[in-house]
């Protein structure tokens, strides 16, 4: 008989990396690692009912005010819970009210008895070079995550180590969020960490070397991305704008997992 791994109900949270942008799923929508992960648990447990709450570019604030009581009625056995990014890249950021926000929703979920996982986040700098002097913010929210996730009894995904999670064939062009293969990935480093029937660390092994760029094409691709993602992400912020103005969850009821044809 195959092993099951006692999950039933399976709620994400979070914001765009969650709702699995960068991960098309082959019609007009996103599948994205909680989507992969949902259909990794469903495989030994075909009853799993699935729900995505999560919005893109949602505040850790926002995150929390939005989603935790609708995710906490759907009565959930698995939960994950991924905010800060957006965070991170404002210019008041405080890591202390982002973790403050993401403890709240770690102690009301392990205190129905959920399971619980979150991630820290990767070295953005080794991602897009422009974002180096991001790395003393990702260093303390990571340290600050770790620790309440300790507290709370969180399983933790910790992705800062591992030179695999800068790789730029793990990012879409816009560097802001993981390509098909990246949010793979991170399914299966959650997965792993879950300890699921059949998963192992196998997501931590490098990719095979990429031929060194030189200087006008590594030139070349900054410019690129400046003018077509930079530039317009700036310009959404000095005009008040997010991407997730008037989006709603892409999935925000428990249904069965359906597997996705998407090529991996």
């Amino acid at each position: 008989m195959s092993a099951t791994t006692g999950y039933r109900r399976y709620v994400a949270v979070g914001d765009s990396q969650t709702e699995g942008l960068g991960d098309g799923d082959g019609t007009a929508g996103w599948r994205g690692w909680a989507d992969r992960l949902a259909e990794t648990i469903s495989e030994r447990e075909p009853g799993l009912l699935y729900a995505n709450l999560a919005v893109r570019g949602r505040l850790a604030a926002q995150v929390r005010a939005e989603q935790l009581a609708p995710a906490l009625a759907l009565r959930p056995d698995l939960v994950t819970v991924v905010a800060g990014m957006n965070d991170l890249m404002r210019p008041g950021f405080d890591a202390g009210a982002v973790v403050a926000e993401l403890d709240a929703m770690f102690a009301a979920f392990t205190a129905t008895g959920a399971r619980v996982l979150t991630f820290t986040f990767p070295d953005i700098g080794r991602i897009a070079p422009l974002a180096r002097g991001l790395r003393p913010r990702v260093l303390d929210l990571n340290a600050r995550i770790r620790a309440a996730a300790d507290h709370r009894g969180v399983v933790v995904v910790d992705f800062f180590p591992h030179r695999v999670t800068t790789d730029p064939r793990m990012w879409s062009a816009d560097r802001l969020h993981a390509s098909p293969l990246g949010h793979a990935g991170i399914a299966a480093a959650a997965a792993h960490a879950l300890a699921l029937p059949g998963s192992d660390d196998g997501w931590a092994e490098p990719l095979p070397p990429l031929p060194v760029a030189g200087t006008r094409q590594r030139a070349a691709e900054e410019a690129a991305w400046i003018g077509t993602f930079l530039g317009p992400w700036l310009l959404r912020r000095l005009r008040g704008r997010s991407s997730g103005d008037g989006r709603v969850a892409k999935r925000p009821e428990l249904r069965p997992v359906e597997a996705s044809r998407q090529v991996q």
